[in-house]
C-alpha cells in the first residue's frame, strides 16, 4: 500500500470518528493525542490530517479517488465501519456516512452489508454472554478468589495482545467488546449487575476512549503494514509485533486491575483516584509486555476471525 493510500484511509477513519458530531471533548482530546503521536509516521502528518478533517478541508470523493486498489478500498471501508462501531451501534449520521462511503469506493453492496452486520454484532454483543477470555468467578460470591480473578485478567490481556497481532479489522474491533466483558464480569463477581452504559462510563472515567483506542490500535497496524487481508493468517509473521506498542495487553491488564479495586471497594473511588490508579497499573502493565509476548504470539497462532467472533458473541 502506498503512503498516499494509507494517508487516505486514516483520513477517512478520522472523518468517521467525527461524523455524528457527538464526541465528548475528552474523546476528541484523545484522538488529537493519537494523531500527534503518529506525527513521525512515514510520509504521513496526522496532526495535519486531524485539522483537515475538523475544518472540513477534505472530501470523501477526493480521498476515495486516491485508493487505487480493491484491497485498499475494502480496508478503508472496514476501518470506517469499525470506527463507527467502537462506541456502540451506529447512529443515523454514521449509517448515512457509511452508505455514502460505500458508494464512493464502488464496493459491492452485499459484501459491504455483510461486513457491517458482522461488526455491528460485535458492537452490541451482550456483556453477559460467556467467553473464554475471562474465567468465571461468579460462584465465589462477594469475595471472589483473588488468584483466579488475577489469572482471568491476565488471560484477557494476553488474548487482546494476541488480537493485536492479527491482520483482520474485525480482530482489532473485538478488543473493545472483550475489555467491556472483562469489566462486566469483574463487577458481577463482586455482586454488581452492570449494563453496557455503566461499563462504558467506567472505561471513559479512567481515561480510555473507545473510538480513540480503536483508531490507535488500527492506525499502528495499518502504518506498520500489519493490517490487511491475508485469508485469516498473519501478515508478515509474528515478528511484526515490534510495529505495535503492545497497547492492547497493557490497556486490558490495567482496566481489569482497576475494575477489581473499584468494585471490591464498593464503587467508592473518585474519578481522580480511578485515573491515578489506572496510570499506575498501566505503567506496571507496560513493564510486563515483554515477559508475556511469547504467550501472546502463541495465542495468536491459534486464533482466526471466526473464533474471535464467537468469543465476543459468547457462542
Amino acid at each position: 500500500m502506498t503512503p498516499s493510500e494509507s494517508r487516505a484511509i486514516v483520513t477517512l477513519s478520522l472523518m468517521a470518528a467525527f461524523v455524528d458530531g457527538d464526541k465528548h471533548a475528552r474523546e476528541r482530546d484523545e484522538i488529537k493525542r493519537i494523531a500527534e503521536g503518529f506525527s513521525q509516521a512515514e510520509a504521513i502528518n496526522l496532526p495535519t490530517l486531524y485539522q483537515d478533517v475538523l475544518m472540513k478541508r477534505v472530501s470523501m470523493a477526493d480521498l476515495a479517488a486516491q485508493l487505487k486498489g480493491g484491497d485498499a478500498r475494502q480496508l478503508a471501508y472496514e476501518m470506517a465501519v469499525c470506527v463507527c462501531d467502537a462506541d456502540g451501534a451506529h447512529s443515523e449520521a454514521e449509517r448515512a456516512f457509511l452508505a455514502d462511503l460505500r458508494t464512493s469506493l464502488g464496493l459491492d453492496a452485499t459484501a459491504a452489508k455483510h461486513f457491517t452486520e458482522q461488526a455491528q454484532s460485535l458492537a452490541v454483543a451482550p456483556l453477559g454472554a460467556g467467553t473464554a477470555a475471562v474465567a468465571s468467578t461468579e460462584a465465589a460470591g462477594p469475595a471472589p478468589d483473588q488468584v483466579e480473578l488475577d489469572q482471568s485478567i491476565l488471560n484477557a490481556a494476553i488474548l487482546n495482545g494476541a488480537l493485536e497481532l492479527l491482520p483482520e479489522t474485525l480482530s482489532t474491533m473485538a478488543i473493545i467488546p472483550l475489555q467491556m466483558k472483562l469489566v462486566y464480569r469483574i463487577g458481577k463477581s463482586y455482586g454488581f449487575e452492570l449494563d453496557s452504559g455503566h461499563v462504558k462510563d467506567f472505561i471513559a472515567t479512567v481515561g480510555v476512549g473507545l473510538t480513540s483506542q480503536y483508531l490507535e490500535q488500527a492506525g499502528r497496524k495499518l502504518l506498520g503494514g500489519l493490517l490487511g487481508k491475508v485469508g485469516g493468517g498473519l501478515l508478515g509473521g509474528l515478528g511484526k509485533q515490534a510495529v505495535s506498542s503492545g497497547m492492547s495487553f497493557a490497556t486490558t491488564y490495567a482496566l481489569g486491575h482497576v475494575a477489581k479495586r473499584y468494585y471490591a471497594g464498593g464503587r467508592k473511588l473518585s474519578t481522580q483516584m480511578l485515573k491515578d490508579a489506572y496510570a499506575g497499573v498501566m505503567q506496571e502493565a507496560q513493564g510486563l509486555q515483554t515477559r508475556y509476548l511469547p504467550a501472546m504470539q502463541e495465542k495468536a497462532r491459534t486464533l482466526d476471525a471466526r473464533q474471535v467472533m464467537s468469543m465476543v458473541r459468547g457462542a
